[in-house]
């Protein structure tokens, strides 16, 4: 909505919620149906024949579907629903990389009915289990032998058991996907697609190991710290997978591991980079990522389009155990460190604190910039030294 407002763009909120953000759009919310995106496309196409629409943005993984569906019923560019249901579905993904002859791991779909005894017995070790529906590292589990796949399966299970993650999953919900685990360090970049073509934006080192046995983010630093052959190959590989799943248009937010030196893809997403980790990017002469992605939405000029060159980063605040958040203390000291530019902490005091596997929100971020990425990751490193989160134990 900032970057609406920056550039002069009249928005229209397609929320679940009835009032969602009515100040900001003076009263424009149209209420629609994630879960049924051919009903909400009609009533966006009932809309837009009042009030005709130029461009159609999701913003997140409950909204693109619905996005692509809407903007095909109207004629205005889009992916269509197919990629953009292949790139929710890991193990759809998976296959149709394969068909296009990109490097995967192994994977198989493993029933939550099946014999858990015998497949924990019949797949190589170390392996990653996750759901194919769900992101930001919600139940992915690395296991290294047939025990921990055991009890990795029952921890999963009982994340997409809960109702409304069963309802949104329907039959995915009934099992998991068991892939090969791919050692390495792990990257993750912005690129945005015009009629196929694929430009890269931004591209993150991730710092701290991701090695499991559950996948936390916590550091993003750009610009990368690789050699210039690796990131012209992660570059590449990413835009072999759009095309591989028929992504043509919009922004892309694919996460990679550098395996024996060769990227390989581990998701994409046809959306932005999630949480507020966008504010670490500006591009041009301080253009921000969603202000791009909504210039090409709306097919302005997106020249603008290049990194600033200046070092940024931002800080997931870890999560290091549960419970409720009670107090953030160290925050002034924190701040005061130089290069950091901005602490927020976006979890409500008296909120449930819940780590990956199990959560998928952020407690809150921090976001540094300096003239190398090593003075970023350094900042960050010592801002984060000074914070110490205050948890209460959970009543049950």
């Amino acid at each position: 909505m900032d970057a609406a407002f920056a550039l002069g763009i009249q928005v229209v909120i397609g929320s679940e919620k009835e009032r969602a953000l009515e100040a900001e759009t003076s009263g424009k919310t149209l209420t629609v149906n994630y879960l049924k995106p051919d009903q909400a496309a009609d009533r966006i196409a009932a809309f837009d024949r009042r009030w005709p629409l130029d461009a159609i943005v999701g913003t997140d993984d409950e909204t693109v579907l619905l996005a692509a569906t809407a903007s095909m019923r109207l004629g205005l560019p889009h992916n269509s629903p197919q990629a953009i249901a292949a790139s929710r579905d890991k193990e759809r993904t998976r296959e149709l990389q394969r068909k296009a002859g990109m490097g995967t791991p192994g994977f198989r779909r493993v029933l939550f009915d099946d014999d858990l005894e015998t497949a924990s017995l019949d797949v190589r070790y170390p392996c990653v289990i996750k759901p194919v529906f769900l992101s930001a590292g919600r139940g992915v589990m690395k296991a290294d032998n047939p025990e921990q796949f055991l009890a990795a399966f029952d921890r999963i299970g009982k994340i997409v058991r809960r109702p409304a993650l069963s309802r949104r999953g329907g039959k995915s919900a009934k099992y998991l996907l068991v892939e090969d685990y791919l050692p390495g360090d792990e990257v993750s970049l912005e690129g945005l697609l015009t009629d196929g073509r694929f430009r890269l934006l931004a591209l993150f080192d991730k710092p701290e190991p991701m090695e499991g046995p559950a996948f936390q983010e916590t550091m993003f630093v750009t610009p990368s710290r690789l050699p210039a052959g690796v990131q012209d190959a992660i570059a590449a590989e990413a835009e072999a997978a759009c095309a591989a799943l028929g992504i043509t248009h919009g922004p892309v937010h694919v996460e990679l591991r550098i395996h024996n030196g060769v990227p390989r893809l581990l998701e994409l997403a046809a959306r932005t980079i999630g949480g507020l980790c966008s504010r670490s990017l500006r591009f041009g002469t301080g253009c921000s990522l969603e202000e791009l992605v909504l210039r090409h939405a709306v097919n302005f000029d997106t020249r603008p389009g290049d990194e600033s060159g200046e070092a940024s980063g931002v800080l997931m605040l870890p999560m290091e155990r549960s419970g409720i958040l009670k107090e953030v203390r160290g925050r002034a000291e924190a701040e005061q460190v130089p290069g950091i530019t901005e602490l927020t902490v976006t979890l409500p005091l008296g909120s449930d604190v819940v780590p990956p596997p199990e959560g998928n929100s952020y407690l809150g971020f921090l976001f540094a910039r300096a003239d190398t990425p090593a003075g970023v990751e350094a900042a960050l490193r010592t801002a984060w030294g000074k914070l110490e989160i205050v948890l209460a134990e959970p009543a049950c």
